[in-house]
């Protein structure tokens, strides 16, 4: 079935998306990613190399931390109503970390004859520190 886009006038500025937490990070999700992502930058699979580079183990790849970030997105919409995404690393993510992924809407409003929502979107860990920000412009019905 088919996901469906919300209707413009039943969203309203305030709004919380569904979010979710991610399991506690593993060294697996890690090495899978960089399989999957062609990112094999030791610095996300070589604790060495980590301590090495000054850092307590190895940190997640940014762009697996924005995907968690953009499932916010695609979990409430289908992947055909983004208009942008953008995203600011504020921490780096580590190992054994849990990761609160949220959005929610702040602005509604009309852009080249489409209904538009503004979502402001951030990933935090279970200490409450945030790991990225971000926000989208989402088409609603």
């Amino acid at each position: 079935m088919a996901q469906k886009i919300p209707a413009y006038d039943q969203v309203n500025v305030g709004d919380a998306l569904p979010g979710f937490e991610t399991p506690p990070l593993s060294r697996l999700t890690l090495a899978l990613y960089c399989g999957a992502s062609g990112d094999h930058n030791p610095i996300h699979v070589d604790i060495d190399f980590a301590q090495v580079a000054g850092m307590k183990d190895v940190i997640a790849h940014g762009m697996l931390s924005m995907a968690w970030l953009a499932r916010v997105l695609t979990d409430w919409v289908p992947q055909t109503a983004l208009r942008e995404y953008s995203v600011r690393f504020a921490a780096m993510t580590y190992v054994g970390e849990r990761i609160r992924c949220e959005g929610k809407v702040v602005e509604k409003f009309e852009r080249h004859g489409e209904r538009c929502v503004r979502v402001e979107l951030s990933t935090t860990n279970q200490e409450g520190q945030v790991k990225l920000t971000g926000e989208a412009v989402i088409a609603l019905a």
